[in-house]
């Protein structure tokens, strides 16, 4: 950080003055946020770019008073002690020199673990054991299905479920790239969303026990028909839509289960989240999970990165130098 910005309390940040697409994004000087009550201040290295970003950015997520700096996850310096950190900000705040997130919702970084890595595992990988343990009820020797597999959560999902004793994970992924990078991380069967005969091709092998999606519409409907008996379906996200996807009839023919699961039900519960946490880097330390970064761009590219993540150009996690703007 410049030292005259942070004698003058500013700083730089990439925020938006109205909703819509990338080209709102900009990188102005703006005042350092406050440690309000329950809150610490964090000197950023590195903030997290999520698709739930591209969601508020345009409206679709979360409505931030305006003008608004969005990034809902930061790896830095907890400023009353120099500590190394890693935050989830519920409410923004993430792309700038300085953010200000609940102090329950930071958790520090062991010594074996780099910024980048922690900043790839959290958010996205608390989301991929969560829907995994908490809400699916993941067994050893369950055969687990993973939408969207190459994303942020995704690709920890498919690596999650092999740690946790899947005897067979299919992932689902939409370009031969993709699918030849999750085959690497040790997915037994990639499959293309788009295969007509999807929902069989799923079923195959006596089907799923479990089915982590994030896309939702006809990705939805085909893992529901791909369950085996007594199946359970989890969704953490629905960019397809959700509504009318299945009846509890369908639920009924395949005594299937189905599940939401949000990462805010683990914030809330501290002690619950401080052990996904360490269990996370636990196995980050270990390189038994890696978290991928795809690229790490500057403060002013963040909405060239909007752009490749709606395109679905990414694989992995997306990080921000906050420090860097060119």
């Amino acid at each position: 950080m410049s030292p005259d910005l942070e004698e003058n309390g500013m700083m730089r940040a990439a925020l938006i003055h109205r909703y819509g697409g990338p080209e709102e994004l900009s990188v102005q000087t703006v005042p350092e946020p406050e440690a309000g009550p329950g809150r610490v201040l964090v000197d950023v290295t590195l903030a997290g770019l999520n698709y739930a970003d591209l969601e508020c950015r345009t409206g679709e997520y979360l409505r931030f008073p305006l003008p608004a700096v969005l990034g809902v996850d930061v790896v830095g310096r907890r400023r009353e002690d120099g500590r190394r950190v890693v935050a989830l900000l519920r409410t923004g705040g993430g792309y700038a020199h300085v953010a200000a997130p609940e102090a329950a919702h930071t958790v520090e970084v062991p010594d074996g673990v780099d910024d980048e890595q922690a900043l790839g595992l959290l958010e996205q990988g608390a989301t991929a054991y969560g829907a995994l343990t908490l809400a699916g009820r993941l067994r050893p020797g369950d055969a687990v299905g993973v939408s969207a597999a190459a994303g942020g959560v995704g690709h920890l999902a498919v690596q999650l479920a092999r740690e946790l004793g899947a005897s067979r994970v299919v992932a689902l992924s939409s370009t031969p790239e993709k699918r030849e990078y999750l085959l690497s991380l040790g997915a037994d069967t990639v499959l293309d969303p788009a295969d007509p005969d999807l929902a069989g091709r799923l079923a195959e092998s006596g089907g799923l026990d479990l089915f982590l999606d994030s896309v939702g519409g006809p990705v939805l409907r085909a893992g529901l028909a791909g369950l085996a008996p007594f199946g359970r379906l989890v969704s953490v996200g629905a960019r397809g839509g959700v509504e009318d996807a299945f009846t509890m009839g369908e639920l009924t023919e395949r005594s299937a289960g189905a599940q939401g699961f949000w990462l805010k039900h683990v914030l809330t519960d501290r002690a619950l989240f401080e052990g996904v946490a360490d269990h996370l880097f636990r196995l980050a330390a270990e390189k038994r999970v890696v978290a991928r970064i795809d690229r790490t761009v500057p403060l002013s590219g963040v909405a060239g990165a909007h752009r490749a993540m709606a395109a679905r150009e990414t694989i992995g996690k997306v990080l921000v130098d906050v420090h860097r703007e060119e």
